[in-house]
Formats: structure tokens, C-alpha cells, sequence
């Protein structure tokens, strides 16, 4: 029990019990502590580094002598860069008589922010003869396409429709049907089918299931070939192989290897001259690819079958 003095009466008195003086001394005590807690810390923090802090600091400083030199180099990468494009502009121009393509070449207009300085003849005549072609080339699709339904309709085999190379980009798409520049005779020669660019033993994959009809193992023209023959009057042909992995006679599924990529015979370069024909007649082989790829992609691939003006055989 707890007596206090009453100044008043000038006596003793039993005093009562306060909640708020405990109260008061332990928030004091705790405001102490956080702010000596605080203060130590931040001292220990502008003294001592911790080992994550200490290894950031090393390699701050390294980025900083590496800086200069990274930038010289980032240069020197870019004037490299400039030039390669300008080589491949020449080499593109030089085999294919064409402009190298752009990252979407059939959704780019960028010759079109140049017209200031072109004659308005020259823009119209441009755009008139790739809609020309564009248009050609969309009508042979919807033509394989209606003829497709028809088909099925009617209860006949499916065409071939798989890419004969997988991963094909559209950069990869060389000359397709029609009169192109032959790179031998520098003269317009017929081509009747489609040129595919890739390296060297690259898989050949059948387009669909069949027989194969014959192979051909020469060193001149076509080069290595297979020809196979499919339900509802479909051949196909792959041509310049560097090596055949099947043999007449032989039944093959769709996507089944055949053989590699080469350019055996009368080839320009590596590559694979695919031929599809329909009761013997030659057929535009973009129309009969549409299974495998996007239709963005396609409608790139089918801008570059109709510019390249140069085949590879």
C-alpha cells in the first residue's frame, strides 16, 4: 500500500493505484529503443557492408572500367552491322534481282514514305504490278482451296498440303512457278515449281502419304530426285537431294524423311526444287502448303514467290 503527503492538511494518505504512470515510463522506454535501434543502424550501414552489398560494389566498379570499352564496341557492332546489311542488299539484288526483304515484306510500306521523290508513274506502275501478281497468286490459292472442299465433299483423297522442310521462314522462299531468270542462261526460262533455300542435309520430308514412283541419283539436271505419287491424281517431286533415303517402290506417310537437301545437278545453291503436279499438269506448289504454316506467314511467303524474279536452277 502507498501513502502520499496532503500538502493541505498537512497529512498522510493512502494513495490510489495510477495505470497511466507504467503506461508512460514503457512508451518512453520503447520510444528509446526504436530510436537508439534506428540511429545504430543507420551508422552500421555507412560503416560496415554486408557480403550482397560488398559484391555489388565490385561490380559496380567493374561496369564503370567496362563502360568506355562497351560503348567502343557497341560502335564498332553497329558500323559492322550497316555494313553486312548493305553486302546482303547487293548479294540479294545480284542472285535474285530483287530487294532484300524486311522483317514483314508483305505489310510494309515503307517505299511508300519515299514517294516525295519518286515520279508518280514509277509508284503506280510498282503497286500495280505486285497487286497484279498478289491477286494471281490469290486466285490460284482460292482455286486450290474451293477444289479442296470439292473433295471432301465428295468423299476424294486429300492433296498433299505439308511443307516439305520444317521451320521453313518465309526469308526461305525462292522463285515459285511461272517465267523466271535462269542463273545460268541469264535468260526468262519456265520454272515449274517452287524453290525452298535451306543448308545443306537439311531432312526432306514427304508432302503426304504415297508411293514413290521413282528415284533418280544424277549429277546433272534435277540432280538426286524422288518422285511420289499420291490418291486423286497428285505427284510430287524433290529435286538436287544430296541423298535419297527411300526407294521405288517404297510406301511413305506424310512427313516421312526422304532424303536431304543438297545441290546436286544443275543447282545455283543449296536449296529444294519441289514440283506438284495434277494429272500430270504442273501446279503452283504455294497453294498446296497451307497446312503447316501461319496465315501470316503465308501471306509472306506468297509476297516472296511472286518478287523473286531469279530461280536457283
Amino acid at each position: 500500500m502507498h501513502y502520499e503527503f496532503d500538502h493541505t492538511n498537512f497529512k498522510f494518505k493512502k494513495s490510489g493505484i495510477s495505470i497511466w504512470k507504467p503506461v508512460r515510463q514503457f512508451l518512453i522506454y520503447l520510444l528509446a529503443t526504436v530510436s537508439v535501434t534506428v540511429v545504430l543502424y543507420f551508422v552500421l550501414s555507412l560503416f560496415i557492408s554486408t557480403d550482397v552489398e560488398k559484391k555489388l560494389s565490385r561490380e559496380n566498379r567493374m561496369y564503370e572500367k567496362l563502360y568506355p570499352t562497351l560503348e567502343e564496341k557497341e560502335d564498332f557492332l553497329g558500323d559492322v552491322i550497316t555494313g553486312l546489311q548493305v553486302k546482303d542488299n547487293d548479294l540479294y539484288e545480284q542472285i535474285f534481282h530483287s530487294e532484300s526483304p524486311g522483317v514483314d515484306p508483305a505489310g510494309s510500306l515503307d517505299f511508300l514514305f519515299g514517294s516525295d521523290t519518286i515520279p508518280d508513274s514509277k509508284l503506280v506502275r510498282y503497286t500495280q504490278e505486285k497487286a497484279d501478281k498478289l491477286l494471281e497468286k490469290g486466285s490460284s490459292v482460292e482455286e486450290n482451296f474451293r477444289r479442296a472442299f470439292e473433295l471432301l465433299a465428295q468423299g476424294e483423297a486429300i492433296p498433299p498440303m505439308e511443307m516439305p522442310l520444317e521451320g521453313l521462314s518465309y526469308s526461305q522462299i525462292g522463285a515459285s512457278t511461272g517465267m523466271k531468270i535462269s542463273p545460268f542462261l541469264k535468260a526468262y526460262v519456265l520454272h515449274d515449281g517452287l524453290d525452298l533455300i535451306a543448308p545443306q542435309e537439311t531432312p526432306v520430308l514427304s508432302a503426304g502419304s504415297g508411293i514413290v514412283i521413282n528415284v533418280t541419283r544424277s549429277t546433272k539436271g534435277s540432280g538426286n530426285t524422288v518422285v511420289i505419287e499420291h490418291d486423286g491424281g497428285y505427284v510430287t517431286r524433290y529435286s538436287h537431294l544430296s541423298a535419297t533415303s527411300v526407294n521405288q517402290g517404297n510406301r511413305v506417310k506424310r512427313g516421312q524423311r526422304i532424303g536431304t537437301v543438297g545441290m546436286t545437278g544443275t543447282s545455283f545453291a543449296p536449296h529444294l526444287h519441289y514440283e506438284v503436279l495434277k494429272d500430270g499438269m504442273n501446279m503452283d506448289p504455294m497453294g498446296y502448303i497451307l497446312a503447316s504454316v501461319s496465315a501470316d506467314e503465308y501471306g509472306n511467303m506468297l509476297y516472296m514467290a511472286a518478287s523473286t524474279k531469279q530461280s536457283m536452277d
